[in-house]
């Protein structure tokens, strides 16, 4: 793949690039793990000349540090996971305007920053999950509906401090408003088969340990398990199946990983030209066949994993609203108890 990547972007680095940009370097703050980021930076690097420079880290740790470091911040590049990071890092001033048509004609008006700070690099969604042998799909319809008596100690979900769930109830009060949204909230807490504890995958395999029968959880976390070298893992997800809610309606919850230009970027070009290349087709395809993530360039091909969970109608609010409203998600989750 990096061979093939490499050719086809010689032409890409001599229409960008000086001689004098080739030599050039980019630092990369990242909250992705190197492993899920790396190999797209080495493609960049051996089809532009441009070395990239590369700190991984907590996705608020990051931040924090890039506020920390102010003007003297060796950033170029943040590279972070959900919308409310990204907003918190434009609302701390440590991103600045990247008004570049190659995101413009590339990357829909929802999945971009209004300011033009961010811009979406992947989609990732958050739909219902359910045991095979225990629930039906003809059960499922809504978010709504799980608060219904039916699924009374028969839900798993991450706490409230989760960023992803904070998300996801913020995309509710932008589509319903808050007063539905903190009765839906009770409702799902209500129904909770367990305080919630853990991450997405400790969700998924409470579902197949019996201890709920459906969860809420990204998607890319149960394809990682179907393709993980353990062979355990996979039979662990194979036992579970995608729900896609709210079809008829207001469409399934979408997040994304996204990136912006620092603030003080000393190598303004070269982040952009990182940015640009990110949204070409080969790297979007990289991304949905290694990460089992949504690409957010249409016409690109999804991994097998991912077209075997189906398609779905996507909610469309604004992810500038939704990162926006976050800290308000957060205390309509603790007014209903959700821990």
């Amino acid at each position: 793949m990096t061979t093939y990547i490499s050719r086809l972007f010689v032409l890409f680095s001599l229409v960008i690039f000086s001689a004098q940009s080739l030599s050039a370097e980019v630092n990369v703050y990242s909250a992705r793990k190197e492993a899920l980021i790396k190999p797209i930076l080495d493609d960049f690097t051996e089809a532009t000349g441009i070395k990239v420079n590369l700190v991984t880290g907590g996705a608020d740790a990051l931040i924090s540090r890039m506020q920390s470091e102010g003007q003297f911040s060796p950033a170029d590049v943040l590279i972070t996971t959900d919308v409310g990071r990204l907003v918190r890092a434009k609302q701390v001033g440590v991103t600045q305007v990247n008004a570049d048509e190659t995101i413009f004609s590339n990357v829909p008006a929802y999945l971009r920053d209004e300011d033009a700070h961010w811009t979406a690099l992947t989609l990732r969604a958050r739909p219902i999950m359910y045991a095979k042998d225990r629930v039906k799909p003809e059960a499922l319809s809504t978010m709504q509906a799980l608060t219904d008596e039916e699924w009374k100690n028969r839900i798993c979900i991450r706490s409230s401090n989760n960023i992803y769930n904070q998300s996801m109830v913020s995309g509710m009060i932008q589509n319903q408003g808050e007063v539905k949204t903190l009765e839906w909230a009770k409702g799902l807490v209500a129904n909770f088969a367990r305080t919630p504890k853990g991450g997405d995958r400790d969700q998924i395999k409470a579902v197949v340990a019996g201890e709920c029968d459906i969860a809420i959880a990204n998607t890319y976390y149960l394809a990682g398990m179907l393709n993980a070298d353990d062979e355990a893992t996979r039979k662990v997800a194979e036992q579970v199946a995608v729900f896609w809610p709210d079809q008829e309606s207001i469409g399934a919850h979408v997040n994304i990983s996204g990136v912006s230009v620092a603030k003080h970027a000393k190598n303004v070009d070269a982040a952009k030209a990182l940015i640009r290349f990110m949204l070409t087709d080969e790297a979007q395809a990289w991304y949905a066949e290694t990460n089992h993530e949504y690409p957010v360039k249409v016409g690109t091909k999804w991994s097998e994993t991912l077209k075997a969970m189906g398609t779905f109608k996507a909610q469309d609010v604004s992810l500038t609203k939704v990162g926006e409203t976050n800290a308000k998600a957060l205390m309509l989750m603790d007014s209903a108890g959700w821990r």
